[in-house]
């Protein structure tokens, strides 16, 4: 098994609210290589479940390109979208019980979850889909019976079913205790390390983020900025604009002049300039 690419150039999503249109994403380019673990960061409302949504065929665009592997999703049909899903993507909903039957035992969540798929192709055993995510001892156990924590590794068994190549997994960290969340995210981060498979992650959690390798942030329905190894970079979008982090934002009040300049090393300098008035 091989990661899929994800890959959106102007992607755009309106939805309608009390009668008015609004743009939950406007304009989002964003380029994941096969086989990387990438969260997506932001306040609530900033577009990253929608992003999620849209990258699982559970949401359409309203404009724009959106590619996942070979797939273009801005032109598949609803079977299509289905048997992409059903194959290539696996969707873990924010809400472990969102995911599963809850009086079906974890293996036979995990042969439910297959059952599509199987059809045409060879699928991994349920209780080895189970053993990677630390499950095995539990296979069998009614889900009442099960902590949170292992409730979620649950849910991301079923998401991971048919070894897909692309993970979407919105918050599956939320709501649980520190020891939970980390062997969570432990159970996400081997699955990516040990299957090649790509993973695309919403959390709010700075702790989660803190540990990724790879972050983007969206803020009002954009690019916001980019996070490597802990490091947090701003993001030039297609069209030129530039979105500056928050503790630079908050120095400079909108309708700020900046002039940019650059020096002989290539460096790019942004320096306000004093208005008339100003004090």
């Amino acid at each position: 098994m091989s990661g899929l690419a994800i890959s959106t150039s102007g992607l755009v999503h309106i939805y309608r609210s009390q009668g008015h249109d609004v743009a939950a994403l406007s304009g989002i380019g964003i380029t994941v290589r096969p086989g990387e673990f990438v969260g997506l960061l932001g306040p609530s409302g900033a577009g990253k479940s929608t992003l999620l949504q849209l990258c699982g065929g559970l949401l359409t665009p309203s404009a724009g390109r959106l590619q996942i592997g070979e797939h273009n999703l801005t032109t598949m049909t609803e079977p299509e979208l289905d048997r992409m899903r059903a194959r290539d993507v696996g969707i873990v909903l924010q809400g472990a019980g969102r995911n599963l039957i809850p009086y079906l035992s974890p293996v036979d969540n995990v042969r439910y979850a297959q059952r599509a798929a199987s059809r045409d192709r060879s699928l991994p055993a349920p209780e080895d889909v189970l053993d990677l995510v630390g499950l095995t001892d539990h296979a069998r156990t009614p889900l009442p019976s099960l902590t949170p924590g292992q409730i979620q590794l649950c849910a991301v068994a079923v998401g991971i079913a048919t070894f897909p190549g692309l993970l979407l997994a919105d918050e599956p960290t939320s709501q649980l205790d520190h020891r939970a969340r980390d062997e969570v995210l432990a159970a996400i981060s081997t699955i990516n390390t040990s299957t090649g498979m790509t993973v695309l992650l919403v959390t709010h959690d700075p702790d989660v983020a803190a540990v990724l390798p790879r972050t983007v942030t969206i803020r009002d329905g954009r690019i916001a900025s980019e996070g490597r190894s802990g490091e947090e970079f701003a993001v030039v979008a297609t069209d030129g604009s530039l979105p500056l982090p928050p503790h630079v934002a908050e120095l400079l009040p909108p309708g700020t002049l900046l002039r940019v300049t650059t020096t002989e090393a290539g460096d790019v300098r942004l320096s306000p300039v004093q208005q008339e008035g100003q004090s």
